[in-house]
């Protein structure tokens, strides 16, 4: 006998601890995750095989690069922000971003082996892939509440690691018929079915109840301010500067491990193509771990632990992974290290970042959100690029970075630590004020009297 395929939809919103009818949001958000990081990790092998060619030595020169790239591009997102419809805000910024992927493409064929066009290309990447996942998350924090956002964001971002296993192994195996330049187009189509996907949830949110305190068309409408306003936000907000330390902590702990990720693959395959395909089984690797975590394991954490227990988790090992690198720095510890770290940011810290996100206002969930994600992240980057390279130009004594890294890595989990503390805190404010807001609304108003003169 058939089952009811509405016995169906309910067996499946209680295996992945879904609402049945936020099911059509979460697969519009699982569509949008799966397609942005599928075209993006085609992509990434390109990314690091480029940043390896034009040299191991240079590359804090490309992270100062993108820093610079950042700041220009970020006042520009801003102003876009400011005047474009708020629902509108992820569909204008990836159709820029396709235009510019199929120009690369173009670039590529009138010049495959040009060192600087693949330079050029790997700040465009990395400044793409900060502000494009960025905007996304934003929506997420904008389309769903704080106790949703527990259950549900750690669940699309499966999508991400869908997208993330998909993409290594497609980047893989059309490397060699279609050439790097057929990747960069393949990407763009990607990148438009994903602004697709995410007018598709932004649609959903409209037809949804009007939550406390908000307008019925307020989706419809620019958000207002200034370019900057994201910057000076943070800069007031205790709770944004410590979000920013966070990201600041992660960013040096990621580019500590990156660097030597660049050395020790620089050593063990010289080949551009082995190097390629190591980047590729490692992505493959990782997000094959992470989507197991994402989809049964890190919404019920949340729920039943708080964020705080996703911020702090990965710190923890990594500052133990630093500390084994010191010990034993050749390329299988480093492989274990990096998988472990990357799979565990991707299935309990990024999720577990962005829901901080979902206690604050709407103009600081776009605007503050990408100064941090991008200007702050990419800061970090540089700074900390440079810091392990005069550590490297000190001596030959690679474990002396691998203990600073332990160092920053505990430092990141105190960081987590304050965080989920204060997002449980700012939660509970927040659901105090939707049940005041929803009774004075409820209760019956006095008739309003005029008195003679």
């Amino acid at each position: 006998m058939a089952r009811n395929p509405d016995d169906r939809r309910s067996a499946l919103a209680r295996l992945l601890n879904v609402d049945s009818r936020e099911l059509p949001a979460v697969l519009a958000g699982l569509l949008l995750f799966f397609l942005l990081f599928t075209g993006y990790f085609m992509l990434r092998p390109v990314r690091e095989m480029m940043g390896v060619a034009g040299g191991v030595d240079n590359l804090q020169w490309l992270f100062s690069a993108t820093f610079v790239a950042t700041l220009v591009v970020l006042p520009l997102f801003g102003w876009v922000a400011s005047r474009v419809a708020r629902n509108r805000i992820l569909p204008w910024t990836y159709t820029f971003f396709v235009v510019n992927l199929l120009a690369f493409a173009a670039g590529f064929i009138a010049r495959p082996e040009s060192v600087w066009a693949g330079r050029i290309f790997y700040v465009w990447l990395s400044v793409f892939n900060m502000l494009a996942i960025s905007v996304a998350w934003s929506v997420l924090a904008d389309v769903f509440e704080s106790h949703q956002a527990k259950r549900l964001f750690a669940l699309m971002a499966g999508g991400a690691s869908l997208g993330g296993l998909a993409g290594p192994i497609l980047g893989t195996l059309l490397v060699a018929p279609l050439g790097h330049a057929g990747l960069l187009a393949l990407s763009a189509v990607f990148l438009a079915a994903a602004a697709f996907a995410g007018s598709r949830l932004q649609q959903w949110r409209q037809r949804q109840p009007i939550l406390a305190g908000e307008v019925q068309d307020e989706r419809s409408r620019p958000l207002g301010g200034n370019p900057f306003a994201g910057a000076t936000a943070v800069f007031k907000s205790p709770y944004l500067l410590a979000i920013s330390l966070f990201v600041i902590l992660l960013a040096s702990a990621n580019t500590f491990l990156y660097f030597e990720q660049a050395r020790l693959v620089a050593e063990t395959f010289p080949s551009r193509t082995q190097q390629t395909q190591v980047f590729g089984v490692i992505d493959i690797v990782v997000q094959s771990l992470a989507i197991l975590t994402q989809l049964f394991f890190t919404g019920r954490i949340a729920q039943r632990l708080g964020v705080g227990v996703l911020l702090v988790a990965v710190p923890l090992v990594v500052a133990v992974g630093f500390l084994w690198l010191a010990l034993a720095p050749v390329f299988a510890v480093f492989v274990v290290v990096m998988v472990v770290r990357r799979a565990g940011e991707y299935a309990l810290v990024r999720p577990g970042r962005e829901m901080l996100y979902t206690v604050i206002p709407p103009e600081q969930k776009y605007k503050a959100k990408n100064f941090i994600d991008t200007v702050v992240y990419r800061g970090g980057d540089a700074i900390s690029g440079w810091v392990k390279r005069l550590l490297d130009g000190v001596g030959d004594h690679p474990a002396l970075a691998m203990f600073i890294g332990a160092i920053l890595a505990l430092v990141w989990a105190l960081t987590g630590v304050w965080l989920g503390r204060k997002q449980a805190a700012n939660e509970a404010a927040l659901g105090q004020q939707h049940t005041g807001n929803a009774a004075t609304a409820a209760s019956p108003q006095p008739p309003t009297t005029s008195r003679a003169p």
